[in-house]
């Protein structure tokens, strides 16, 4: 069964996309069967993990109104090792019609039992608000990962998102919790970016993941090009600062790390 990750903040510009991509190439890349679930309408986990969004003919918008089982969607990018569930500007049409559905929120999580066994990791890029699509997510997910940008305004909306983490957990899934914080977009020669690295870390503790993701240009062009960053440039730091997330996130979820493939 697999174990299944929201990628998730409703403040936008944190990094969520680009971790929700490099983490699940990340894990692959560690031997991992891993899925990408596309919930933003914005498609952009989608176009960055080299799928078109534009021609997909099914994505989780016909996943989540029953029209066709997530076995169907599904497809593969062989270069990366990953499995994607793709999503596009449908999704918003979805989550219209999914406001008056019988047990609207739990569309995505019976969606999945159906491909679960067939993966170890299921990462979820969810749309930068809370609202039906990320609902979903959430009571799929047993564990919720939060970019957070070392700037300004940094933990704004936290405190709604972490609220309705607890409401969820109380009402509809009990397994979900806090997988952690992740400090992203993090510069060491600009002080205010330590200054609020360090009080995230001061706030949070163990909440905290250790791997800090740096600013980094070549993390920034990697989308354009349709490529995790770790097939676009591997020995870049913002690669390997995902492949050393990636290690902290197993170490936590089996108490192990296996090899990373082609590792050098």
């Amino acid at each position: 069964m697999a174990r299944i990750f929201a990628v998730a903040n409703q403040k936008g510009g944190v990094a969520k996309t680009t971790t929700s991509v490099n983490l699940a190439a990340s894990l692959a890349a560690m031997k991992r069967r891993v899925l990408l679930v596309d919930m933003d309408p914005q498609g952009n986990a989608t176009m960055g993990s080299g799928v078109n969004k534009h021609e997909v003919e099914k994505s989780c918008c016909e996943v989540l109104l029953g029209e066709v089982p997530a076995s169907e969607a599904i497809v593969e990018n062989s270069d990366a090792g990953i499995s994607i569930l793709p999503g596009n500007s449908d999704l918003t049409a979805a989550e219209v019609e999914l406001m008056n559905a019988i047990a609207r929120e739990q569309r995505l999580q019976r969606a999945l039992k159906e491909v679960d066994d067939s993966f170890d990791y299921i990462i979820i890029d969810c749309p930068p608000s809370l609202n039906m699509l990320t609902l979903n997510a959430l009571v799929a997910a047993e564990g919720v990962i939060v970019p957070i940008q070392c700037e300004y305004y940094a933990l704004e909306g936290l405190s709604a998102l972490l609220d309705s983490v607890s409401q969820i957990q109380e009402m509809i899934n009990p397994e979900l919790k806090l997988a952690g914080l992740l400090r992203t977009m993090h510069d060491p020669r600009n002080n205010l970016s330590n200054e609020v690295s360090e009080d995230i870390l001061q706030n949070f503790g163990d909440q905290v993941y250790r791997t800090i993701i740096p600013r980094n240009i070549r993390l920034a062009e990697a989308p354009s090009h349709g490529l995790p960053i770790l097939q676009y440039d591997r020995t870049s730091r913002g690669a390997l600062a995902y492949l050393a997330l990636a290690g902290e996130l197993v170490r936590r979820a089996e108490g192990e790390v296996l090899e990373v493939v082609g590792a050098a």
